[in-house]
């Protein structure tokens, strides 16, 4: 099968789910405190200097995108900002916004000029020299200066996506130079180099290389993963949720051998408009995700679970949400060497943006850094949740599958003697 059909593609409800469907901004008639557009207008026009040319200079974070309308033939270019003596490299960094304020995160994003130029994907397997550009930025280890030239002058346009941190301003590229020689750390010059290593053992390779996910995920979509034979571009929405689950199923095999926690454990924290929190429960392997957009005192959770035998199907109902949920508790369990089930219950409140799925995958981080509050029995711990979730919760508890399945399960432990220690 064909690489691109094991993607994981944004649902037609994802995406409704993650746009401002009122008014776009215009005069915060939606209510919302913030608004992206106005404060998008605020940052360009600080930017009004830099864009009044066909063409800009800039160091790239380093960052692309690659965009997905028009599949197999799509949209990919850089990120730059035509600012040169700024230091870009928290414009493309999730990882480092969890402190941050909508504000920031939305200057830092409004800021990068995206670059876009139409190319087939299949032409990953023979670059040409822009193409070629586009690659060697996302194998430099810090920001690389680049020069970009456009067909015209960079247009103000609205771009958000379920997965991906919005962008700024865009224009067609029509030639692209480095200034320098990115600096491109070993395992990736392996990697890339090497062209019968599958792309899945290729991101295993790096992720174990300390390489971090975000330039993984960029090397994925710019077509520099895979065997020569199957070398494609990958719409930036589906590698960010690709790389996830890649990576979870990678930590999944190696703490189903670990013994099981002996405690009921909560972990919590909230951000831009999000509230996450984390139940662990003293049994095997489990996690279901459940997410409430609270629009109404009518709303239900969405949900999407696997057991010990993980998921054979594509979780549709949180898409992009469960798997950038999941990989954080993954990375914790793989950390104490101990096997667990989950409950992830995600909040989003009504004044939230739209700013991509990446904020649940590091609320959870930043949640799990914390101490948790740790519990003898389960009804000890739901007590707990009741009083962190604004949607009450008899009606997570409703929707819960593994909650019955970890009751049966204790059951049956009771008479197998499960060793927990």
């Amino acid at each position: 099968m064909p690489f691109q059909e094991k993607l994981f593609r944004v649902t037609r409800q994802e995406r409704s789910r993650s746009l401002c469907f009122l008014c776009h901004g215009y005069r915060r008639l939606c209510g919302k405190s913030i608004c992206p557009i106005i404060t998008k207008a605020k940052t360009l026009m600080n930017l009004e200097k830099g864009l009044s040319k066909e063409n800009i200079f800039g160091s790239s974070p380093p960052a692309v995108f690659v965009g997905s309308w028009n599949y197999p033939k799509v949209n990919a270019g850089p990120l730059v900002p035509p600012l040169p003596t700024v230091d870009s490299s928290i414009m493309d960094a999730p990882e480092m916004w969890i402190d941050k304020t909508m504000d920031e995160i939305l200057g830092y994003r409004f800021s990068l000029v995206r670059g876009k130029r139409f190319i087939d994907v299949k032409d990953a397997r023979a670059p040409n020299r822009l193409l070629s550009t586009f690659q060697e930025i996302v194998m430099a280890s810090k920001p690389v200066d680049a020069e970009l030239w456009f067909n015209k002058r960079p247009k103000l346009n609205i771009v958000f996506t379920p997965r991906e941190p919005p962008s700024g301003p865009s224009a067609s590229v029509i030639r692209a130079v480095l200034a320098e020689n990115p600096k491109v750390p070993k395992p990736i010059e392996k990697v890339v180099s090497d062209t019968d290593l599958k792309a899945v053992d290729g991101i295993k390779t790096l992720y174990e290389a300390k390489i971090s996910q975000r330039q993984i995920t960029r090397m994925l979509s710019i077509g520099l993963l895979g065997t020569i034979r199957y070398k494609r571009l990958v719409p930036t929405e589906w590698s960010i949720t690709a790389i996830d689950d890649i990576l979870g199923k990678k930590i999944l095999n190696e703490i189903l051998g670990y013994p099981w926690i002996n405690e009921f454990m909560i972990f919590g924290h909230m951000a831009f408009s999000n509230n996450v929190q984390i139940l662990l429960l003293p049994s095997s392997w489990m996690f279901e995700a459940q997410e409430a957009w609270l629009t109404s005192a009518d709303s239900i959770p969405s949900i999407d679970y696997e057991l010990v035998w993980g998921r054979k199907t594509y979780a549709s109902n949180l898409a992009g949400a469960y798997y950038a949920s999941r990989l954080p508790v993954l990375e914790y369990l793989q950390s104490i060497r101990r096997q667990a089930g989950v409950l992830v219950f995600m909040e989003v409140y009504p004044d939230w943006i739209p700013i991509g799925v990446w904020r649940f995958r590091e609320i959870c981080r930043e949640a799990l850094r914390k101490e948790p509050l740790k519990f003898s029995s389960l009804e000890e711990g739901l007590n707990e949740l009741r009083k962190r979730l604004k949607l009450p919760l008899k009606k997570w508890l409703y929707n819960s599958r593994i909650i019955p399945w970890f009751k049966e399960q204790r059951k049956m432990t009771s008479f197998l003697g499960q060793n927990t220690m």
